[in-house]
Parts: structure tokens; sequence; C-alpha cells
């Protein structure tokens, strides 16, 4: 019982992490699909690379960290 208690909010951080991956891909793309038909000026839709770069980072980072927890918890 006490794992399972441990693998509900690392469950919860790997679901937010998924959601966070999908939504900025499916973002990211409509702007570089729609951004030239709109008219938008490149510098606004680098404005969406570099925030895609970050949601991307900090995925990378919490995904780190919940494998730190992992491997700590096999010792």
């Amino acid at each position: 019982m006490v794992a399972r208690e441990k693998d509900t909010p690392l469950a919860r951080k790997g679901r937010l992490v998924g959601l966070v991956i999908a939504g900025t891909m499916l973002i990211w793309l409509a702007v570089q699909m729609l951004g030239p038909r709109l008219g938008l000026p490149p510098r606004f839709v680098f404005l969406f690379d570099f925030a895609a770069l970050a949601a991307f980072f900090w995925a990378m980072v919490v995904v780190y960290q919940m494998w730190q927890v992992r491997q700590d918890e096999k010792k």
C-alpha cells in the first residue's frame, strides 16, 4: 500500500508532463502553420519557438526529477 501512495504523485506528475509536451507540440504546429497565413511578423512566431523550447526544457527537468525519485526508491 505504501508504494501505491508514492506512485500517485509521480503518476500525476507524469501525466502533467505528457500533457505539456503534447499541448506544446500542437500549439507550436498551429502557430507554424497559421502564422504566415495570418501575416504574423516572424519575431512573433519566434516567440512561440522560444516558448516551446522553454516548455520542453521544463518537461525534461521534471522527467529527470521523476527518474531520480525512482532511482532513490530502488536503493
